[in-house]
């Protein structure tokens, strides 16, 4: 990991009603004992799918314009546990430095990269879990008669390819002749 010397500092809030000061104020406080460069970038109106000015702070990590990302809490920067160990995964691998102040997650350190092992161990364990209990809840509505998939007949609403198609119909007609 490299020294950090210049940080992006993100706070988010939920909605409109809330604001990110007393984020802003403990993060900047923190950036500023240890003497860092920073740049503040505030989230107050993102939904469910769109976070733009998230998108803007992983664009400038990306581009090496931080040594690391500074947040309150990992639920301001996530909002499910596999889009968070897919970016802090991706940061890790680019040597950018990614700290939690509230979780007390520094992964620039030995002990905060053990805290992400465990994290993604547990997230791992997680989805096994729901896909197993996806298969059990399908395999009992099959055992107990409930047809499952596409209802005879219904169609999909985007075109499909044709390309195969013709040539397929022709073999199938050459067979049927020969039969």
């Amino acid at each position: 990991m490299k020294n950090i010397q210049r940080v992006a500092i993100y706070c988010r809030v939920s909605t409109t009603e809330q604001d990110t000061q007393n984020q802003k104020t403990i993060l900047e406080k923190y950036v500023l004992e240890k003497g860092w460069e920073f740049q503040t970038f505030e989230e107050t109106e993102s939904s469910r799918k769109t976070r733009p000015i998230k998108q803007h702070v992983l664009t400038k990590l990306r581009q090496g314009d931080f040594d690391a990302v500074l947040i309150y809490k990992l639920d301001r920067w996530a909002r499910s546990t596999v889009e968070l160990l897919l970016e802090i995964k991706e940061l890790i691998d680019k040597k950018i430095g990614f700290i939690s102040i509230s979780d007390n997650i520094d992964l620039s350190t030995a002990t905060g990269k053990l805290h992400f092992t465990i994290l993604s161990a547990f997230a791992e364990f997680e989805r096994s879990l729901i896909s197993e209990r996806t298969k059990a809840a399908l395999s009992a509505k099959k055992q107990s008669g409930v047809k499952l998939g596409r209802p005879v007949g219904a169609k999909d609403s985007k075109q499909r390819a044709k390309s195969g198609y013709y040539v397929r119909e022709v073999r199938k007609r050459e067979t049927a002749q020969l039969s």
